[in-house]
């Protein structure tokens, strides 16, 4: 069985939802720390073929905090959703975004995390991403655990035997030590995702709210397949080792 793990992200770009995908449970770290100018709380979308931030308000999130631990303040999401739709109303698949934003701020839990939790179910229910969804903290005592050993924990009380990171760790976990546990370690990398974003220059790694606007359902769960694992030091690229 495959294991995937990460902090919840808001609308996070097409990558998370590649590593959500791939595997059988993901766990959303939901008792590890809130970072700040991070991406639990804010992605990017398009605006006049720009990269622009959006996201949600926090009522004094700090570093210091659980991403649970921390609340919504109020917020009038009629905004965003006038912002969104100033900025897509003319993208070929404006509507079906645009209530899959609305499904969102629909949730009423004001928990930060469980928020994220929700938005994160609401996105694979449309992309019919099957893979079971539980939260860290239902782990007794994994966060008492240092970084690599959450994992161990993980993988242990799930029963899987492979763990995928984003190719962004790989500084962090090491092929061998998994080995030694009777783990595989792999890591995924995603390819190049390109679309038509109206007629302008393409602007990369947005929300993945940014690439349903601009592509059918078919067309985003086929990109949900464009990645390569790796699960050897020699194959990781340059840039990451």
């Amino acid at each position: 069985m495959i294991l995937a793990c990460n902090q919840p992200y808001f609308i996070p770009y097409i990558g998370y939802w590649q590593l959500i995908n791939c595997a059988d449970v993901f766990v959303i770290g939901d008792d590890y720390a809130y970072i700040n100018r991070g991406w639990v709380n804010r992605n990017r979308i398009l605006n006049q073929n720009e990269p622009m931030y959006f996201g949600l308000s926090l009522v004094k999130a700090s570093q210091n905090k659980y991403i649970n631990e921390i609340t919504l303040a109020d917020m009038n999401f009629d905004k965003l959703l006038k912002t969104i739709s100033y900025n897509y109303c003319k993208s070929p698949n404006f509507q079906e975004g645009f209530d899959l934003l609305k499904r969102i701020f629909e949730c009423k839990d004001s928990n930060l995390a469980y928020f994220l939790g929700n938005s994160m179910e609401v996105v694979c229910d449309y992309l019919n991403i099957k893979t079971r969804l539980c939260y860290s903290s239902s782990f007794p005592e994994n966060n008492l655990l240092k970084r690599e050993f959450r994992i161990y924990d993980f993988c242990e009380k799930t029963g899987a035997d492979t763990y995928i990171n984003s190719i962004g760790g790989t500084a962090l976990y090491d092929f061998d030590e998994f080995r030694k546990r009777n783990l595989t370690l792999k890591f995924i990398k995603s390819n190049e995702v390109t679309y038509k974003q109206f007629n302008n220059e393409f602007v990369p790694w947005l929300s993945i709210l940014d690439v349903i606007m601009f592509n059918s359902k078919d067309e985003v769960i086929r990109m949900l397949n464009e990645y390569k694992l790796i699960d050897n030091k020699n194959d990781i690229p340059v840039a990451h080792v």
